[in-house]
């Protein structure tokens, strides 16, 4: 056994190895407590039904002690830690912490052997190597990485996994000698293995250099918690609740009268995937073909907002942002594009406007629409939701949600545990992804707003939350008809959209989705192949239905290319054949 093998077998094993094979992230402690959790609301509030009943006083003695020794404790925990931006559950924070741990135990081992030209030095590591009283130190501090690991609440393909190879490549880069198994990073199994030494040195410099080792606080100290490229306003008398509008300044350039533009982002990110970096935004890319933009920020729902349902998000703030940017372009032709669930939500509000126009006797005013990965079918076939919709049937407690996040908002945290799901292995893949690419330098610093975007999701409005799961996701009710809105029109209000008023109104869609896109599958995003001016899919031209489908994932936006290619055809459908 080489010397690679043997000071890493001192690990034995932990659950970072993955013998089992799972090919996602187990958090095994969290689901295991989480449910008995669960199981403890559900009782106590079965007890609280029973107190109204005759003869049954040993019911609220019950409901009383499990709310004061275990529910009061458990809900305020989790309100808490939300507000906070923490994650409520115990299990994965704990998780969290060992992460970073094991991310500053790392950076501070990597440090040993970085001379002061901020090189990886193999001097410093042969002298380890051949010098006992060196080499035993280095050794136990590698194994001191083993009592993280079998701290460790979580399995399969973790976090922590992907921080643990990069272990293997600084113990390979100490030693000169490569492990048994494949290569963390290894591009072929034929590379050589210098070639690979040194492109392993080199990565393991630049994350020293920027201790970058745990992203998030990487991605924090980098952006300062500032994201965006474009400069913006805050538009006077636009603020309604926790929401904004914001306008951007074309910096001294004439926006085209015609080219204003209303963006709409989802309520569970921070609104700035529209703007994430310099190259990376559909914001910059825009104002410099000469649009005037205007975006809706949803802010983060505190106590007083928690409460608003989503009629509110979708219809109200929609109709005075749209009133505000008319007073401030008047005549002037306006067009709307959502991201994800904000495009979701952007199309009944249209098809409202639609029959609210059509029922005053008046000419549609917002004619086109561009739609970023927006599902609007929920099923368990045909749009490819399925395996989510099981997740939310099998976990999803709406009256869990709702006793335990009422006034605080559901954290991104809960969430993005079910998106997990639904991605296999997403939280290695992605932190391996980065560690890759570490290589290059400009490569750790480019991607640090995308993964401050990443890890700092804003919460979700509990009502507004709750309406979403049941009656959109769950219910289906774009496509069934059955999603209601309110309405100035006294003979729609409260009644269900009419999706079919786009078409009438000569409303055209735009549907930019991707093959890989686990969130919003090609089968959910079918907007423009069910209501618009053309049935038809794929490129229609002119004022008709255009449906872009390539083969990229959710957050295409980060490509430079993909990003290229969207403006091109988003411009192209809004001003052009």
């Amino acid at each position: 056994m080489n010397r690679s093998d043997k000071i890493l077998r001192s690990l034995v094993y932990s659950p970072v190895d993955n013998l089992e094979g799972y090919d996602t992230h187990l958090p095994m402690m969290s689901r295991l407590v989480g449910g008995h959790v669960r199981s403890v609301f559900q009782y106590k509030n079965i007890l609280g039904t029973l107190t109204s009943l005759p003869g049954t006083p040993w019911a609220g003695w019950a409901h009383n002690a499990l709310e004061t020794a275990f529910t009061r404790p458990i809900r305020t925990h989790a309100q808490v830690a939300a507000m906070q931006g923490d994650n409520p559950d115990t299990f994965v924070y704990s998780d969290e912490l060992l992460e970073r741990l094991y991310a500053s135990m790392l950076h501070d081992l990597t440090g040993e052997f970085i001379d002061k030209t901020g090189h990886f030095s193999q001097q410093k590591a042969q002298e380890v190597m051949v010098t006992s009283t060196l080499r035993r130190p280095f050794t136990q501090r590698v194994e001191n990485f083993r009592y993280i690991e079998l701290a460790y609440g979580s399995y399969g393909l973790s976090p922590l996994k992907a921080l643990r190879e990069l272990l293997t490549t600084l113990v390979m880069a100490v030693t000169e000698e490569r492990i048994a198994g494949p290569l963390p990073y290894a591009e072929s199994d034929t590379l050589d293995f210098e070639t690979y030494l040194s492109a392993a040195r080199k990565r393991l410099e630049n994350l020293f250099s920027q201790n970058a080792f745990y992203i998030k606080d990487f991605s924090e100290r980098v952006t300062g918690g500032i994201m965006g490229v474009t400069p913006y306003g805050v538009v006077p008398g636009s603020r309604l609740g926790p929401c904004s509008l914001r306008r951007y300044t074309l910096a001294g350039r004439q926006a085209h009268p015609d080219k204003v533009l209303y963006l709409a982002s989802p309520l569970i990110n921070k609104p700035d995937i529209f703007d994430l970096a310099k190259g990376k935004s559909v914001v910059e890319a825009l104002a410099e073909r000469g649009y005037l933009i205007y975006l809706n920020d949803p802010g983060e729902p505190g106590e007083k907002a928690d409460e608003l349902d989503l009629d509110f998000y979708g219809k109200t703030v929609h109709d005075h942002n749209i009133a505000l940017i008319q007073k401030e372009n008047p005549g002037r032709k306006i067009c709307v594009m959502g991201y994800c669930m904000g495009g979701t939500l952007l199309l009944p509000w249209l098809g409202r406007r639609a029959e609210e126009k059509e029922a005053n006797g008046e000419a549609m005013d917002i004619v086109k629409i561009a739609l970023m990965a927006s599902p609007v079918r929920f099923d368990d076939a045909l749009s490819g939701q399925g395996p989510m919709r099981q997740v939310v049937r099998n976990d999803y407690d709406p009256a869990l949600i709702a006793e335990m996040y009422q006034g605080v908002g559901v954290p991104p945290q809960i969430i993005d545990a079910g998106m997990n799901d639904i991605q296999p292995g997403v939280r290695y893949f992605v932190r391996r992804g980065f560690y890759q690419r570490a290589g290059k330098a400009e490569e750790i610093l480019e991607a640090a707003p995308f993964f401050y975007w990443l890890t700092h999701g804003t919460r979700f409005g509990t009502r507004s939350h709750l309406t979403w799961i049941g009656d959109l996701f769950m219910g289906s009710g774009l496509e069934k008809g059955t999603y209601a809105l309110p309405s100035s029109v006294p003979a729609l209000d409260g009644k269900p959209v009419s999706m079919t008023a786009l078409s009438r109104m000569g409303v055209a869609l735009f549907d930019y989705r991707g093959k890989r896109d686990p969130i919003s599958p090609p089968g959910a995003c079918v907007a423009s192949e069910l209501w618009g001016t053309e049935e038809r899919r794929t490129e229609t031209r002119g004022g008709l239905n255009r449906t872009i489908e390539k083969n990229a994932g959710h957050i295409f936006v980060v490509s430079r290319r993909l990003l290229s290619e969207f403006i091109e055809s988003v411009d192209a459908f809004f001003h052009g054949g």
